[in-house]
């Protein structure tokens, strides 16, 4: 496929699933850095570099990936307990225009709705791209799945 962006090729990727734990455990496992190679279900994530549990837009937090590459992740969405989102960039550069987000909804019972997005609409980043058309709802369950693996103890 050419790297010409097409129009109706789809730049925002979804999953959902309910999972058997409460809100704020889910949401505390995805606002600490130092947790989320634990759930990472593409196994990128090697461990933070920097940064502490996000608590606002703005915060910025590092990650080491399983490459040995550093990406400097920008919070450009945040409300406590419900909604975190960032943007990669490679290390000590701007956002490259590709969001990771989650939502969680909190359910009866001490269950949750996690919804985990991936947005590169605004990726211009040639050599991003075809590893951002390769994320599918697939990769985005699979961190859903150990998520819920790992909020459920």
């Amino acid at each position: 496929m050419s790297s010409e962006r097409s129009q109706d090729e789809p730049r925002v990727v979804t999953a959902s699933r309910e999972i058997e734990a409460p809100a704020e455990v889910i949401f505390e496992l995805i606002a600490d850095p130092r947790r989320q190679p634990g759930w990472d279900g593409n196994d990128n994530l090697a461990e933070v570099v920097h940064g502490e549990r996000i608590h606002a837009v703005g915060d910025v937090f590092s990650m080491r990936l399983t490459n040995g590459k550093v990406r400097d992740n920008h919070v450009v969405t945040f409300e406590e307990g419900r909604r975190v989102a960032w943007r990669p960039a490679s290390e000590g550069q701007d956002p490259a225009g590709h969001e990771w987000g989650w939502e969680v909804e909190p359910l009866e019972e001490g269950r949750s709705r996690v919804t985990h997005v991936y947005d590169w609409s605004e990726l211009t980043d040639e050599s991003r791209l075809a590893r951002a058309r390769g994320t599918t709802a697939e990769h985005l369950r699979a961190s859903l799945d150990r998520l819920s693996e790992v909020a459920r103890g």
